[in-house]
């Protein structure tokens, strides 16, 4: 009923402006002319509507694109509506130094240049290495990249490479930059759009999107955009079952020797997955006289994801076999205000959000009772190892669920200051200050789980992790830039940062005292927990005295009094600093510095060669095991040089270092809630190429951009802080190439319009190629999940625009190739059932918009 009342609040929105375009023009004056508007008119391809005279801030200052001496990508407002872009996975097919890893839509970490260190998407793990921005404002998140529909945009702007000293703390690798349409007081437009299509061996999908441009006087617009999306699902879920010892291996779903036998028959679903996402932003624009301007925006989107994006190749393709619930629910809105003006002829920005972002999920957790079944098979499988018995003592289905919850807030601030672009020597400064939060839940639960191998408080969850994570960031930052000649330009630039990271909680098993402690067991040394780990839960929480529940059994002491939980919901605190006045956080902090050099030489007007060095940089950490040290930050050095031209933009070559810091973990598994952390060092350096080049003639439009990416470790990666020497704990050797990124990456747009008529009918192609990639830097993991193979896509459009009005066919995936986008495990150490996320099967659809 919800999505419903939703769908009839965009639909309604959407015919409101429909409807409102006719009256509202009426009471347009008729002595005066309206001006000609982006909505309105539409000439034909040329090179500027295909990124070569797009206006870019990559640097905090409007420039031509033309001008920007770093390795940047800009996807045009003409370019994303021609390509029906509408998502993340879309428009990163057009940026060749960009790769991620995804379990399914708006679960996504990103990485460029191969950096790739590890660990990311974990709740304790390392911030992104890769910032995010809407507008002015950062939206980068712990728990993947916000996946911002696109619809109204002005432009995508990626910044290969570290942008330290003007983005900070989450852009060590470089920057993706989302910029909206701004409010127009000039006149009063709008557009509809709307899609059906149909998903091979799928469902049917539909997407309708609308946007309003609405003076409000002279000096004041608002600009509003609606929009609801419906992916079809096209993986299913096919009957199966599970058997768990004492019964041998299913050759069918019934119980021969007493053992516990399980089917999916109320799971059985076609098309399993399928994607809705529906939401709005708004934009005030207020000029409050003609040097000051002042723009408040709020976002508002909704993702609602039923199943599982990725299948088993183990079941069949497109294929799986689940027996819980799942799917995934992720909310986020924003509120931004921008204030723009100029004291004297000083350009001043202050730009300040808050970012409100919750995630629930509902996740199938089998794989993790049939691997350890099997593992455990000599002392009777789980039944016989882990005790798994309800309060009567009565052997249960052993299959676990995990219930989880996100909520991600984030606070930010910017003010900064811009000399006059025209001085020979010219700077931007400001300060910046960021704070986030995140509640993290994940409850692990067993149906019919007794008391006693419960977490305490929680009857039949197996494993609780609660805890509240805050990264704080303070900046100061500055660039200056002076013309030695008229046509060479050195630039200096330096961020000088504080960090202040902490975690406090819980994680872990429950505790069991009337375990006895010589029964053989394997955890006997500790036994809180039948089903347990000694090195977590509730025997790691803290007393009163300081000590730990297991230090105290093992000294003889009193184990009865647990300290209050820090947060509420757990039963006590385990992931903490003991003081004599309570428990605080976990905390690291550091300051530092970070750097940027550049040269730029224009030997003509239309030809620029640039050479930098740069630094930057990603922030230390809590590990979530209690007993494990802090992880340091990491640091990234980059030598890069590039030319470009009118066409060719730009050509970079780059060098890249990574020095990972101790304690980060080389873990890039989805789920790794159970995993133990790994203390390392390591080093990782690579080197490549990348290049974007577009051509225009007449009615015919090309584009095309590529990467070459050699990124390797130069030293061994071991399981511990400092590698033993005999080599029984390296993970993987010097020379392993980096996980997720393909060392080559390229893709290519061709548009043909003609008159027809009075119509412009075109015809537009797109393809896009990345070689294989290993899924994991861990060679085992990596043996185990096996590599990302290589893959060629490609989309094709035919249509006519008439008069204010468009049509299209389209087909994407032409050729139906099965484009693998991530491998993943559900338990990282299970090494049984592998998982393929893949494109979206060849889609067939229709497309039609209206101007007005």
């Amino acid at each position: 009923m919800h999505i419903f009342d939703r769908r009839v609040w965009i639909a309604s929105l959407l015919a409101s402006a429909a409807f409102a375009a006719p009256a509202i023009a009426q009471t347009a004056p008729t002595d005066t002319a309206a001006p000609e508007t982006a909505a309105q008119t539409d000439t034909g391809p040329t090179a500027g509507e295909y990124e070569g005279d797009i206006v870019v801030t990559a640097q905090k200052r409007d420039q031509n694109i033309q001008a920007v001496p770093i390795s940047i990508q800009a996807i045009g407002t003409k370019r994303l509506d021609d390509l029906n872009i509408s998502n993340f996975n879309q428009y990163t097919q057009l940026l060749p130094s960009v790769s991620f890893q995804t379990t399914q839509p708006g679960s996504t970490v990103v990485y460029m240049r191969g950096v790739a260190s590890g660990g990311d998407g974990n709740h304790s793990g390392p911030l992104p290495s890769v910032g995010t921005y809407l507008d002015e404002q950062p939206v980068t998140t712990i728990g993947g990249t916000l996946d911002v529909h696109i619809y109204d945009i002005a432009r995508i702007e990626s910044l290969a490479g570290p942008q330290g000293t003007l983005y900070g703390a989450s852009s060590e690798a470089g920057t993706i930059r989302i910029i909206t349409n701004k409010p127009d007081t000039s006149d009063f437009y709008g557009r509809v759009d709307g899609e059906v299509n149909s998903v091979k061996s799928g469902g049917v999908g539909s997407k309708i999107e609308g946007m309003l441009n609405m003076p409000l006087s002279q000096s004041a617009a608002l600009r509003v955009v609606g929009f609801y999306q419906r992916d079809a699902g096209y993986i299913d879920n096919v009957a199966g079952c599970r058997s768990y010892l004492p019964e041998p291996t299913a050759t069918s779903c019934t119980s021969a020797n007493g053992g516990v036998v399980v089917d999916n028959a109320a799971f059985v679903k076609k098309n399993y997955n399928d994607t809705e996402t529906y939401g709005g932003r708004a934009a005030l624009k207020v000029d409050l006289d003609s040097n000051w301007t002042v723009t408040p925006t709020v976002l508002y989107q909704e993702q609602r994801n039923h199943g599982t994006y990725g299948y088993d190749p183990k079941v069949g393709d497109l294929q799986l076999q689940h027996f819980f619930p799942e799917y995934r629910r992720d909310r986020f809105i924003q509120g931004a205000l921008t204030i723009e003006g100029k004291l004297g002829n000083w350009d001043v920005t202050y730009a300040g959000a808050y970012l409100d972002r919750k995630t629930y999920t509902s996740s199938d957790y089998t794989d993790y009772a049939e691997a350890y079944d099997s593992a455990y098979s000599s002392v009777g499988g789980l039944a016989g190892y882990f005790y798994y018995q309800d309060n009567a003592g009565r052997t249960i289905d052993p299959r676990q669920k995990i219930i989880g919850t996100d909520h991600f807030k984030k606070t930010s601030q910017e003010l900064r200051v811009a000399s006059p672009v025209e001085d020979r020597f010219r700077i931007v400064a400001g300060a910046f200050y960021q704070r986030q939060t995140n509640a993290i839940f994940q409850d692990y639960q067993i149906a019919n789980l007794g008391t006693a191998v419960s977490v305490n408080g929680s009857p039949g969850t197996l494993w609780l992790t609660k805890q509240k994570r805050v990264d704080k960031d303070y900046a100061m930052f500055g660039e200056a830039s002076f013309d030695i000649l008229p046509n060479l330009t050195a630039t200096a630039g330096g961020r000088a940062y504080i960090y202040d990271n902490s975690l406090i909680g819980f994680y872990g098993f429950g505790r069991n005292p009337a375990v006895d402690p010589d029964d053989g067991r394997p955890y006997s040394a500790t036994p809180f927990n039948a089903a347990g780990s000694s090195q977590t839960g509730v025997a790691g929480c803290y007393l009163a005295n300081g000590q730990t529940l297991r230090e105290a059994y093992l000294s003889g002491g009193d184990t009865s009094t647990p300290l209050p939980a820090a947060v509420s919901g757990s039963p006590c605190t385990n992931l903490a600093t003991y003081t004599t006045t309570g428990l605080r956080p976990k905390k690291t902090e550091g300051q530092g510095a970070t750097y940027r050099f550049n040269l730029t030489y224009k030997p003509t007007e239309k030809v620029m060669a640039y050479a930098t060095f740069s630094r930057g940089f990603r922030p230390g950490g809590i590990n979530r095991r209690g007993d494990v040290a802090p992880y340091d930050a990491d640091f990234l050095t980059n030598y890069e040089s590039g030319a470009q031209d009118d066409a060719v933009r730009p050509a970079a070559a780059q060098r890249v270092d990574l020095s990972t810091g101790v304690g980060q973990v080389p873990v890039l598994v989805p789920r790794a809630e159970q995993l133990h952390d790994h203390p390392e060092r390591t080093e990782r350096a690579d080197q490549g190429i990348e290049a974007d080049a577009n051509y225009a003639t007449g009615g015919l439009s090309l584009t095309a951009a590529g990467a070459y990416t050699d990124a390797k470790t130069r030293n061994d990666l071991c399981a511990t802080q400092v590698c033993s020497g005999d080599g029984t704990d390296v993970l993987a050797p010097k020379g392993t190439r980096l996980p997720i990124t393909p060392r080559f990456k390229a893709s290519g747009t061709a548009r043909y319009s003609m008159p027809i008529g009075a119509a412009k009918a075109y015809i537009q192609g797109l393809v896009a190629h990345q070689s294989s990639a290993a899924a994991d830097i861990r060679l085992e993991q990596a043996a185990s999940f096996g590599r990302l193979k290589a893959y060629t896509t490609a989309n094709a459009s035919v249509g006519a625009e008439l008069s204010n009005f468009t049509f299209e066919l389209f087909v994407q995936n032409l050729w139906d190739e099965r484009a693998q986008l991530s491998r993943f495990q559900q338990c990282g150490t299970c090494s049984q059932r592998t998982y393929i996320v893949t494109s979206t099967p060849r889609t067939i659809g229709l497309r039609a918009g209206a101007k007005f």
